[in-house]
C-alpha cells in the first residue's frame, strides 16, 4: 500500500492507497512541535481504528509546505514503517515543465495538483486550491505549468477580520439564504463567502483571457465543496487532488526507489 501524505500549514492530510484505490482519507492539525514518537503513535491509531496495520505500506509520498516537518516526517517513515519516504523535490520525477522565472520557488503541492490535472483530466486547465491561501495555477495543453496567483485563504481573512473588528460576532462558514443580509451574522456570511466566489469567478476569467478561453478549472481544498458551486466558473471538484498526484508521481519514480 501507498501511504500519500500532503503537508499544508494548517491541515495535514493522508491518503492510503492500495495500487489507484484510495481506501481512506484522513485529516489532521499540522504541528510543526510534534516529534517523530508523537506523529508516530498519533498515525498507529488512525491505522488501528480502522482495521489497518503499519506493516500494510511498503511506499510512502510527502509533499510539504512545511519544511520543518519534512524531516519528521522522514524519519517517522523509517522508525515506524520501516520505509524510506519520496519527498517531493528536486530529482523527482514529475513530468510537469515548470514555465517559472525560478521553478524552486513553486510549492510542492501546486506541482503535485498539475501533475494530477495533466494525467486526469488533461490541459488546458486552471487548477484552483482552497487552503491557508487560495491559489490559482495555469497548466498549458502540453502540460506546462505557467504561472499562478496566490491570493490570502478564506480562514486567514476571517481570522484577520475578527481579530480587528471586536464587536463582529464569529460565524460559521455556510452560505445565508439571501445575498442581502438582514442581520450582521447574515451579512458577515454573505460577504465573506459571495466575495470569495466573486474572487475566484473574476481571477479564473482573467486567467483564461491570457492563456485559454477554453481551459477547464479544477478545484481542490477543504472549502471547494461549499465553494465551488456557487462560482460560475468551476468545472469539476477534486477534494483529493494532491493525493491523487502523489499516487501518479509515486508511479512515475517507481523504477528509482
Amino acid at each position: 500500500m501507498i501511504l500519500a501524505i500532503d503537508v499544508g500549514n494548517t491541515n495535514i492530510v493522508l491518503g492510503l492507497y492500495q495500487d489507484d484505490e484510495l481506501l481512506i482519507d484522513w485529516r489532521i492539525s499540522t504541528d510543526r512541535s510534534k516529534t517523530v514518537d508523537e506523529y508516530g503513535i498519533l498515525l498507529i491509531n488512525l491505522f488501528e481504528s480502522n482495521g489497518f496495520k503499519l506493516e500494510d505500506v511498503d511506499k510512502m509520498m510527502i509533499s510539504s509546505v512545511v519544511p520543518p516537518i519534512i524531516n519528521t516526517l522522514d524519519e517517522v517513515a523509517i522508525k515506524y514503517f520501516g520505509v524510506e519516504a519520496l519527498v517531493i523535490g528536486p530529482g523527482v520525477k514529475t513530468g510537469i515543465n515548470i514555465k517559472m522565472d525560478n521553478p524552486r520557488e513553486v510549492g510542492a503541492d501546486r506541482i503535485v495538483n498539475a501533475v494530477a490535472v495533466d494525467e486526469l483530466y488533461g490541459g488546458p486547465a486552471i487548477i484552483v486550491d482552497f487552503g491557508t491561501a487560495t491559489t490559482f495555477d495555469a497548466l498549458s495543453t502540453n502540460g506546462e505549468y505557467l504561472g499562478g496567483v496566490i491570493a490570502p485563504g478564506i480562514g486567514i481573512s476571517t481570522e484577520a477580520l475578527f481579530d480587528r473588528a471586536a464587536k463582529l460576532p464569529r460565524i460559521e462558514l455556510n452560505f445565508p439564504q439571501n445575498v442581502i443580509g438582514k442581520n450582521t451574522h447574515d451579512a458577515l456570511q454573505s460577504g465573506i463567502l459571495y466575495g470569495f466566489v466573486g474572487q475566484v469567478d473574476g481571477i479564473v476569467r482573467r486567467m483564461k483571457e491570457e492563456f485559454a478561453k477554453d481551459a477547464k478549472v479544477i478545484s481542490t481544498g477543504g472549502l471547494a465543496e461549499l465553494i465551488s458551486p456557487r462560482s460560475e466558473e468551476i468545472d469539476i471538484v477534486n477534494e483529493f487532488l494532491t493525493l491523487e498526484g502523489l499516487r501518479i508521481i509515486e508511479k512515475m519514480n517507481r523504477d528509482k526507489q
